[in-house]
């Protein structure tokens, strides 16, 4: 579509007036854009990811402090530069400055563990006195295994088979 100001350039703008409850619509080309003073609509909005993100980091007691200037060893970040850019500098920078950021990963997500898409497969418990031997809790998580495979559950039939090569292991 050609821009409806200059009708020579392809139009990469669109944009949508309402005034008085009547709408009337725009296509228009990047020089267009500029030339009528669309280029800088969103400036009052101020909506730049970095100044959002390092938002999350400024009220933690970590903030800024110059005292102690630690750095990734990989990618030499120090944790005032992840404050002023909001943006962590690599993955080791969760390791070397975990204390640091797990209050601001904590305020964000909520919680500071990834406790993934799948439920947790809870684990036998053991009662005092009723204890199986390897052999025996091998033969049912044989049966439970096959029965999985054949319900096509394949990912709890993982779990299964890592829980009989562990007790295989321990005998």
């Amino acid at each position: 579509m050609l821009c409806q100001n200059c009708n020579k350039n392809e139009a990469t703008t669109h944009i949508k007036r309402i005034v008085n409850g009547e709408a009337t619509e725009n296509h228009l080309c990047s020089d267009c854009v500029k030339s009528l003073g669309y280029d800088d609509i969103f400036d009052s909005f101020n909506l730049k990811i970095p100044t959002l993100f390092s938002s999350f980091f400024r009220d933690t007691p970590f903030a800024l402090s110059a005292a102690k200037s630690v750095r990734c060893e990989c990618c030499g970040s120090s944790f005032d530069d992840i404050v002023k850019s909001g943006m962590v500098g690599c993955a080791n920078c969760y390791s070397t400055f975990r204390d640091k950021l797990m209050p601001s990963i904590e305020r964000i997500h909520g919680k500071t563990f990834h406790a993934g898409k799948t439920p947790v497969m809870h684990k036998t418990i053991e009662v005092p006195g009723d204890k199986k031997s390897n052999a025996q809790l091998i033969g049912e998580k044989s049966a439970e295994l096959q029965e999985a495979i054949e319900s096509q559950n394949f990912e709890r039939a993982a779990v299964l088979r890592d829980e009989i090569n562990k007790l295989r292991e321990d005998m």
